[in-house]
């Protein structure tokens, strides 16, 4: 071999050294992407398909419910090399969804204390500058929404029972009038979160709506019977206390003209709309019961007039076996979900990364805040996971982004629910279990 033949060898095989060092982590799969709270780290990468799911009743169905502390002092949340993280708020009355309004500020949910509140960052976006309650007496607020989206005039608030609007002005940290209510919602007991977004034209607004029950355990007959209602309503259509729940809702921007936009869907927490195609997603909590690892939660394009699968089937043709028989009519028509998360997760708040401070390869990108499980006996969730999109379609990955918020097997400390990108571009995670608000730059 001569000098230069070993000259050439050894710079290819440092090329390959280090192509091979920043290499992506592998991919978990199948069994090794369940997991628990233990192996969660910021850059690991797992993809769960419908054919590595479990049969009902592999495990049993577990009670295992976080004992939320006190913030270590020393507690700061974890993310990957590269990305920084500081605490951006406190002291909030748990905050749950957070959006950026056009001039900045950052419009607060504090569902339990039944307010909406006006964060404005300070100069540099690392603190805030100043704190206003927009308004309260709001009932169990949490989506909130500017329209038109360009120039808002109007904020809008969906709480449990009704979607209201608010008079806005850019800048705005308190409303300058008494809320409208435009629509009333399906209420009563069940899931009470609804969120709300505008379609990119402006033209309607989704309201999302969870069920009343884990998996329609008061369902009964429908009225007028089975026949009669599959023709007379929506692919996989609900009814009785289910009616117009388990879905997302579409509406004029006034409220006017209620329809079903797509049924199925257990709880869609959060509502957004992917900002390449103006298609709405939802990240969804799934149903609870048949063991450690199922039902996945999800993250998915949500295709108008598209099935789900709840309460009947779930990620495509599973038919759940508390409904077994009852809807042979709906199998062959579940729309799969695209994304599956950790069963149990709490998938909650969702937003899609538009900015430029995060390296490209982000862009376009989904950020999703998981609140943590109840129902596994390894504990699962508790962070904030990035869905990966290739050309703006997923490809079925997602990748934990935050972690750190689990002290031990019982107690943590955080539980996150809701995601906003700031006007400077970084990341904002809100957690309400010690009423927090923390910001991801680079």
């Amino acid at each position: 071999m001569t000098r230069r033949t070993r000259v050439a060898v050894v710079a290819a095989l440092g090329v390959l050294a280090a192509t091979v060092a920043v290499a992506e982590p592998a991919v978990l799969k199948g069994r090794d992407a369940f997991g628990s709270w233990q192996g969660d780290a910021p850059g690991t990468i797992r993809l769960i398909r419908p054919e590595d799911l479990p049969k009902p009743g592999a495990t049993a169905s577990a009670a295992n419910v976080s004992r939320v502390v006190q913030r270590p002092a020393s507690a700061v949340p974890k993310v990957a090399d590269g990305f920084k993280i500081a605490l951006f708020a406190e002291g909030l009355s748990g905050p749950r969804i957070i959006r950026t309004a056009p001039n900045g500020d950052i419009f607060v949910a504090e569902t339990r204390a039944g307010r909406v509140r006006v964060l404005r960052p300070s100069e540099d976006g690392s603190k805030v500058a100043s704190s206003e309650i927009f308004a309260d007496r709001l009932g169990h607020p949490f989506g909130i929404a500017f329209y038109p989206s360009s120039d808002p005039q109007w904020v809008y608030v969906a709480s449990t029972e009704r979607v209201m609007r608010f008079p806005y002005r850019p800048g705005d940290m308190k409303a300058s009038a008494a809320p409208q209510a435009i629509a009333d919602l399906p209420a009563g007991y069940g899931h009470s979160t609804r969120d709300v977004v505008f379609t990119r034209d402006d033209k309607r607004m989704l309201v999302s709506v969870g069920s009343a029950g884990n998996v329609g355990e008061a369902l009964g007959d429908p009225a007028g019977g089975l026949t009669a209602w599959i023709k007379a309503h929506p692919l996989g259509a609900a009814w009785g206390g289910e009616s117009d729940r388990a879905g997302v809702l579409a509406f004029d921007p006034d409220g006017r003209n209620q329809s079903l936009f797509a049924t199925g869907i257990r709880n869609c927490v959060g509502l957004a709309i992917q900002p390449s195609t103006g298609l709405p997603w939802c990240s969804t909590n799934e149903r609870d019961g048949l063991g450690d690892d199922l039902v996945p939660d999800y993250v998915t394009r949500v295709k108008e007039g598209g099935f789900y699968g709840w309460p009947w089937y779930y990620m495509g043709d599973n038919e759940d076996p508390r409904h077994r028989g009852e809807r042979a009519d709906l199998k062959g028509r579940v729309t799969v979900p695209d994304v599956l998360l950790q069963p149990h997760s709490a998938s909650l708040g969702l937003t899609f990364y538009d900015a430029t401070l995060f390296p490209p390869e982000y862009r376009g990108d989904a950020f999703a805040a998981e609140h943590g499980s109840w129902n596994r006996s390894k504990r699962t969730g508790y962070k904030v996971i990035r869905v990966r999109l290739k050309d703006g379609v997923p490809t079925g990955e997602y990748e934990d982004f935050v972690t750190g918020f689990v002290i031990n097997d019982r107690e943590v400390w955080g539980r996150p629910v809701g995601v906003t990108v700031a006007r400077d571009g970084s990341l904002l995670i809100s957690e309400d279990g010690n009423g927090t608000i923390w910001r991801v730059t680079r």
